[in-house]
Order: structure tokens, then C-alpha cells, then sequence
């Protein structure tokens, strides 16, 4: 099932106790993109991936993917998606071969091996794929990680915080990999902290702050809600971090650092 958003969320609201986390977001994640949901911690990204994920309710608000309602269809929202956390659900005992046949088993998809052997190739781990997946480093794990969550060849994938605590090489690594996936037509939901990261690999961002989505578009539409940029020398670009703090206000609050 095809629709021209694969994400669609509106009015969405969640607290926990008294503490409000999401106060009515809205957001439209068009098919095929990379969209970065930023914000510092505890902006409340991971409590909307929870949500589109099925894993939490929502207070108020409708939100669905891939054209069904996380509410009234949650199944079919499970069917539609994968959910790669920071925190890999890798095996570390098995192989990393025996980690793709095991999640292809559990989808009951023909020829496991053969999917398992592809995705290996795909994902540049042929050579590491009789190695135990406890001696990988932390971005082929990560690698291994989103490899697992495209068996089934979901149509949406969420990334939170996919390169949380990984090193720069391995950052990079699984940028590669991201940046490859949305070539295929994946529409991927990244929440990052890190605003290099959106930079990088998103192709519209979204700046979600105090509960709610205080800006979204390209990286050139950002840039165009800053003030027209002072011409001394020479014109300087300005980065995401410039922009985004420009947008949430110069605050310094805790929850401003990222």
C-alpha cells in the first residue's frame, strides 16, 4: 500500500503524570524521505517514535503510517515498519549471519539464508558474517542492527538515535548506510540530537522543542527563517546548530544542550 505520506501525525498530545512531553504535535513525513527529527534530550522524539510505533499510546491527537492508524490498526502499522533503537538488539552469542536467518525465521519468510547472505553483502559484513556479533565494532553492530530491522523489507523505518555513543568512523559508517537505504525507496524517521547529523542526511527537518514542532522544511528553508545574513567579507553559510538555536531562542536552559 502506496500513500504520499508514509507518516501523517496530528494534534498529537502525551504526559506522564503531570508532566506534559508532547502538547499537539503535527507533522507529514512524505514517502521515500529522510525526515531527522531533532531537538535536545527530553524534547520528546523518542516518546513520538514509541507512538508511530505502537508501543505507546497517545494521550490525544490521531497519527498513522503507511496509510493506517496507529490507534485503530495497530497490526498493520507492526507490518509497515521497523524500529532501530541506540541500543542494538543484536545477539552477541550468535554469529552475525545467525542473527539475520534467526529474524527471518521469525518473519517466516522463504530461504533464510539466501536473505541472510544478501543482506550481509549489502551491508558490508560478508567477511564478518561467521564472526560472533560480540566482537564487532560498535558501527558494524549498528550496521548489523538496521540489517536485521530490513528483513521483510519494511516500507518505513525508524532510526532513534541510530549513532548514539558510536565513534566517528562509525558514525560515518552508518551514514553510508542511511543514505543508501532512502536511495531504495525506504522512508526513513531519524531522531537525532546531533545537528550535523540532520545536515547530513536529511532531506526535510523538523525542530520539535517544548513539546511541539516549532519549525520544519529543507535545510535551505531553515536557513531562510534566519535574518538575512550581514555581507562583511565574505557571506558565511549558517550551520544547523546556528539556525536551530536561533529558532528554540538563545535560552540556556538545560534542555538546550544537545
Amino acid at each position: 500500500m502506496t500513500t504520499e505520506h508514509a507518516i501523517e501525525i496530528s494534534g498529537l498530545t502525551k504526559s506522564y503524570g503531570d508532566h506534559a512531553v508532547l502538547t499537539g504535535v503535527d507533522l507529514s513525513v512524505p514517502s521515500g524521505t529522510i525526515y531527522a527529527l531533532l531537538g535536545s534530550n527530553g524534547a520528546g522524539k523518542t516518546t513520538v517514535v514509541r507512538i508511530l510505533s505502537t508501543l505507546l499510546r497517545a494521550d490525544g491527537g490521531t497519527a498513522s503510517v503507511n496509510g493506517h492508524d496507529v490507534g485503530t490498526a495497530p497490526a498493520r502499522v507492526r507490518r509497515s515498519i521497523s524500529l532501530t533503537g541506540q541500543f542494538a538488539a543484536v545477539d552477541e552469542i550468535l554469529t552475525g549471519r545467525e542473527n539475520l536467518v534467526l529474524v527471518a525465521q521469525l518473519r517466516r519468510l522463504p530461504d533464510p539464508g539466501r536473505i541472510a547472505d544478501e543482506l550481509l553483502a549489502r551491508f558490508a559484513l560478508a567477511d564478518a558474517g561467521g564472526q560472533r556479533a560480540g566482537t564487532y565494532s560498535g558501527g558494524m553492530r549498528r550496521r548489523l542492527d538496521i540489517a536485521m530491522s530490513l528483513i521483510g523489507d519494511p516500507p518505513v523505518l525508524f532510526l532513534d538515535e541510530p549513532t548514539t555513543g558510536l565513534d566517528p568512523q562509525s558514525r560515518l559508517e552508518v551514514w553510508r548506510t542511511v543514505q543508501a537505504l532512502a536511495g531504495q525507496g525506504t522512508t526513513v524517521l531519524l531522531t537525532t540530537q546531533y545537528l550535523d547529523e540532520a545536515e547530513h542526511l536529511a532531506d526535510r527537518i523538523a525542530i520539535l522543542h517544548e513539546g511541539r514542532i516549532i519549525a520544519d522544511g529543507t535545510l535551505a528553508e531553515l536557513k531562510a527563517l534566519l535574518p538575512p545574513t550581514e555581507i562583511e567579507y565574505v557571506e558565511k553559510q549558517p550551520t544547523l546548530e546556528e539556525i536551530f538555536l536561533a529558532i528554540v531562542g538563545h535560552d540556556t536552559h538545560s534542555d538546550t544542550h544537545h
